[in-house]
């Protein structure tokens, strides 16, 4: 194989966040003794969804996927957990609360398919 082919089969740690985000209306970056990512595991699964959860600690090539999610997160802020909803950012566990708290979460979840009711 030449050079070109083989980067070419070689998925990005980008890539690999963005294919993984959308694979399913809800997916959470974690790690698993996280206690922010319990606490939003517990809020989604109270909700009535089932996130798809990696957990970076346990994941082949997660800390570099942590450094991607550091990038996303911006500001400085605690890369996990870090929240997909639809495919998209919806960002940690500050944005996921306060969505919820100011009633946005939900409707999110729903236009995602993550809720039906």
């Amino acid at each position: 194989m030449e050079g070109a082919e083989v980067s070419v089969m070689l998925e990005t740690t980008y890539d690999k966040i963005k294919r993984l985000a959308s694979a399913n209306a809800v997916v959470m970056f974690s790690i698993s003794s996280c206690c922010m990512c319990h606490v939003v595991k517990h809020l989604l699964l109270g909700l009535g969804v089932g996130p798809t959860v990696i957990e970076l600690d346990q994941e082949k090539g997660g800390h570099e996927m942590q450094a991607v999610l550091y990038q996303l997160a911006g500001d400085g802020r605690q890369p996990v957990p870090a929240v997909f909803v639809g495919g998209k950012f919806l960002g940690g566990i500050e944005t996921v609360m306060s969505c919820h708290i100011n009633g946005t979460l939900v409707p999110l979840l729903k236009e995602a398919g993550a809720l039906w009711l």
